[in-house]
């Protein structure tokens, strides 16, 4: 077998109908397995994954094990060649696994390959690409002074601005919301580390792969989204998350760093406070485009609206769309590729706001916001 899709899910039902159904389009040619590990999820998560996709393989773990442990034990069931560890709030494209690994055939020198995520507006996510997260680096990160300082080199090496969005090269470090390499590679440095809970983990294994003299790539020519919001709210503990993870990482990989922990707790401090004076990104359409051939969808969903809508049945309908600025999106999978509804949310940006409805399914998803949970609205099943 050429690849398995690992997809670790706690808790988030929708959003993994949502990346099942993108995965089994980019697998249509290939020779590939979905495993989807669940971490005990309170919600339905399981039930619809047996519903709906019975064909795949379904793990169900009696506790929350966390992001290590949960993946490797999806790897240890895999039968690919490669792996890709995928986040289950993550959109793929059709061709996203052909482009990797013709890649990967080329490349002998790869360790894991990244690609372009997005948010759910559209926005390029630049942890996409990483740069080594030192101390002073980890500070300039959670300060936000990246952001305050844009042009001064020293304060923006959290990411890896050398390579273009849509280039190609290597990186220190990969997210992990989606990584692609050979099983072997990931089994011969430990996978995932399980002493650590979770945010220290993708540093960890990038950061154990360059150890072994291969380099991890990023690799912009393929876009995925990752609505990231429901995996992480960026909220007081996600910084003692954070700041504990980064610890976990200086102690296994370096000599102690004293200051680090002053670093990190200015640093949380100065998040919380910008936080806490940032109005919310909350975006509230005034109306609504479908973008389906089903007219009976359309009805159905109308009657869950309290705003106007309008159906086209292409994406190539431009007026519309232009007449229309400000309005939310609503693709529809049954009628049009994700390659197509993942460059137009990139090309478009937050020109709108954005929902996909899986095949046939009775609902639609998506994030506003990457800092906050996203949107499920439920449409009568037909």
């Amino acid at each position: 077998m050429r690849l398995s899709v690992i997809i670790l899910n706690y808790n988030v039902r929708y959003f993994l109908h949502l990346c099942i159904a993108s995965v089994e389009k980019a697998i249509q040619n290939i020779d590939a397995e979905i495993i989807v590990v669940d971490n005990n999820s309170p919600d339905d998560s399981c039930e619809m994954v047996k519903q709906y996709f019975p064909h795949i393989t379904l793990i169900e773990n009696k506790e929350n094990s966390g992001f290590p442990k949960g993946n490797n034990i999806g790897v240890a069931a895999a039968k690919g060649e490669y792996v890709c560890i995928l986040n289950p709030d993550t959109v793929v494209a059709e061709d996203t696994f052909e482009k990797l690994l013709a890649f990967a055939d080329v490349t002998p020198d790869m360790g894991a390959t990244g690609i372009k995520l997005i948010d759910g507006r559209g926005g390029f996510l630049p942890e996409s690409k990483r740069g080594l997260p030192t101390p002073w680096v980890a500070f300039t990160k959670v300060s936000g002074l990246y952001k305050m300082f844009p042009g001064v080199k020293s304060f923006n090496q959290y990411y890896n601005v050398a390579i273009p969005e849509e280039g190609i090269g290597t990186t220190d470090i990969l997210v992990g919301a989606f990584m692609f390499m050979k099983r072997s590679l990931y089994l011969e440095v430990g996978g995932f580390d399980e002493d650590c809970f979770m945010y220290s983990d993708d540093f960890d294994l990038s950061y154990s792969i360059t150890k072994k003299g291969l380099l991890n790539y990023y690799y912009g020519k393929v876009t995925a989204i990752h609505f990231k919001g429901e995996s992480t709210v960026k909220d007081g503990t996600y910084m003692r998350r954070f700041r504990e993870a980064m610890q976990f990482f200086y102690k296994k990989h370096f000599k102690a760093y004293p200051i680090f922990d002053l670093f990190m707790r200015a640093g949380a401090f100065a998040f919380m406070f910008v936080k806490k004076n940032r109005k919310g990104d909350v975006v509230v359409p005034e109306r609504y485009v479908l973008v389906s051939g089903d007219a009976t969808f359309e009805a159905a969903l109308m009657s869950q609206l309290e705003k106007p809508l309008v159906r086209v049945t292409s994406l190539t309908e431009e007026n519309v769309f232009l007449q229309n600025a400000g309005a939310e999106i609503i693709f529809d999978a049954g009628s049009m590729r994700y390659n197509d509804m993942i460059a137009f949310m990139h090309k478009h940006g937050k020109s709108f706001t954005y929902k996909m409805r899986p095949e046939n399914a009775g609902f639609i998803t998506g994030s506003n916001s990457s800092d906050d949970r996203g949107q499920v609205v439920l449409v009568k099943e037909r």
